[in-house]
């Protein structure tokens, strides 16, 4: 009798576990002890805070490609033919190429060097004068990746700002190429929020002043102006320049007679066939920004008031004015590596890319930037996924490649790559999920379940198939779905959306502990983290069979469902 019941039991367990779906066993691969188990290693001391290019950071990839491996994911990065010794010549053996878990490149590293020059010429009826300009007193650079001089005439360009839909544009009417540009920070009626400019104008969201600056540099860019001013006659700059920091120098996690050391004090380029983007980018005093306007009849506070009231530019040309530079850059390589793995699907040459960054603010003066939550947790959900797709034992329809960029923290560099080697090579990307952040708490989330969404508004089944996946899976996240027509950002998903290629992006939180030694293990909530990692695969797992997320309807039509 009781082996009977044993016997019965083993058939009903059996066919229990027969009787699991392909996506069930998925969620299953998908637990918090997984979780843990790798982020713990990922955001350690030992990782020293996985600066791009660093030992750190080369032992984190090690680590993320011997994870893929141990999941069964296939190698995606580059190809490679391992060196041959004589003996193995002798023996008959030959090199066989093989394909790695490694996508290579290189970076330019860059501060500016020793010597830094800056003069304001001005020609008059009296002759001509010329007034040199000290380093860090008068003066800081952000210079391109390699040194130049200049002298040039100088235009105003008001805030440089432009606004086709609303039919603003400082840069319109004037010729740029060659000479150097002055720019207000801001933009028209920006210190009159009860004016008509101010409501016309003002950029919305967290992030709008940053985006805003940004994209008035790579405007300029564009234009080939020699250098850019940038001129806030409100704020002094010499503060952040003084040598005799006040004793102690404190924060949040930091007491001393100096500024901690900064990930942010080089920067970084890729390189390319010409020298796009080198273009120097001055902070002047307001001592210096009016040597330079004196004379040409442009008065800041009229200029500001005039173009909030009328919304009209007045750029022109500053007569009798030039500007000599000189800047001076200690550049070196720095060898950088994107680890990707990937699922072949049955449709060989169609991919979705599920990526996050690995990278983080290194080690200095004896603090690690462990980030945990940026980004070794958005890294952890993509081998989680990795594993979950193998867990399937099903091949998707789609091929599906699993991507740990690097570089993110400097300019979005492994990803900008990958998108670029993916054009040159005509490989068909069709969908990108990016991780970034996604193990924190808002202030306001008293339940812990608050994340965000956003994703390419045109594909409006990624925000059905979204909320249904959470309704169907019981999945606790109060998620905020917020598309975009052109999804932006500081993130991984960026380079893919320029493109032309639909994402969708989750993210838990923005809070205190960003970019700060405190991102640490302690804080993460690991039932959100591992809630949107099971979400991330439900919605992969359903894309990468499915071409409904390709569907697009007409921007009057879309509409966004809440979950």
């Amino acid at each position: 009798m009781k082996k009977q019941i044993v016997l019965v039991f083993l058939l009903i367990t059996s066919f229990t576990v027969f009787a699991q779906t392909e996506i069930e066993k998925g969620l299953d691969a998908i637990n918090e002890e997984v979780v843990k188990g790798q982020l713990e290693f990922l955001a350690s001391d030992w990782t020293e805070g996985r600066a791009v290019g660093t030992k750190g950071a080369y032992m984190a990839a090690d680590y993320l490609a011997s994870m893929f491996k141990v999941y069964g994911i296939k190698p995606f990065g580059d190809k490679h033919t391992p060196q041959m010794t004589r003996r193995m010549w002798m023996s008959g053996i030959r090199p066989k190429t093989e394909t790695s878990y490694y996508q290579n490149f290189s970076l330019i590293q860059y501060e500016p060097g020793d010597v830094q020059t800056f003069s304001v010429i001005s020609k008059g009826s009296e002759g001509e004068k010329q007034v040199e300009f000290g380093y860090q007193t008068d003066f800081s650079v952000r210079t391109g990746a390699v040194a130049q001089s200049a002298k040039a005439p100088v235009v105003f360009i008001g805030y440089g700002f432009t606004d086709e839909e609303n039919g603003y544009d400082d840069l319109k009417k004037v010729d740029l190429s060659g000479k150097i540009a002055v720019v207000l920070s801001g933009f028209p009626g920006h210190k009159d929020t009860a004016s008509v400019a101010y409501k016309k104008f003002a950029p919305q969201g967290r992030y709008a002043t940053y985006y805003l600056e940004r994209n008035k540099r790579r405007n300029l860019e564009k234009t080939g102006a020699a250098a850019i001013i940038m001129m806030n006659l409100d704020s002094d700059p010499m503060l952040s320049w003084a040598q005799n920091q006040i004793y102690p120098v404190k924060g949040s996690h930091y007491e001393a007679d100096k500024p901690l050391g900064s990930y942010y004090n080089t920067s970084m380029s890729m390189p390319t066939d010409t020298l796009s983007s080198n273009m120097p980018i001055y902070t002047v005093t307001p001592r210096l920004a009016n040597e330079i306007l004196m004379g040409t009849g442009v008065n800041i506070a009229d200029f500001e008031k005039k173009v909030a009231q009328e919304m009209k530019p007045d750029s022109k040309v500053l007569e009798g004015k030039m500007i000599a530079y000189k800047t001076t850059v200690n550049s070196e390589i720095v060898k950088a590596r994107n680890v990707l793995g990937y699922i072949e699907g049955e449709n060989k040459d169609e991919f979705i890319v599920v990526g996050g960054h690995y990278d983080h603010l290194g080690k200095w003066d004896g603090y690690i930037w462990n980030g945990a939550d940026d980004n070794a947790s958005g890294t952890v959900g993509v081998m989680t996924i990795a594993k979950a797709f193998v867990a399937t034992g099903k091949k998707p329809e789609k091929s599906v490649i699993f991507a740990a960029w690097t570089g993110e923290e400097k300019g979005l560099f492994g990803s900008k790559y990958f998108v670029q080697q993916a054009q040159k090579n005509d490989l068909n990307v069709v969908l990108n999920l990016n991780y970034d952040m996604i193990a924190r708490n808002p202030e306001n989330d008293s339940l812990g379940n608050m994340a965000h969404m956003n994703y390419t508004k045109a594909n409006y089944n990624i925000a059905e198939a979204t909320t249904r996946n959470i309704a169907d899976y019981n999945i606790n996240l109060d998620l905020d779905l917020r598309p975009s027509e052109n999804p932006r950002g500081g993130s991984d998903h960026a380079p893919f959306a320029e493109v032309g290629i639909p994402i969708f992006y989750f993210m838990a939180a923005m809070h205190e502990d960003y970019h700060q030694p405190s991102d640490e293990l302690s804080k993460i909530n690991w039932e959100k983290m591992t809630n949107i990692i099971r979400l991330g695969f439900l919605n992969t797992w359903e894309f990468a069979n499915s071409d409904e997320f390709l569907k697009v309807e007409d921007k009057e039509n879309i509409t966004t469902p809440n979950p």
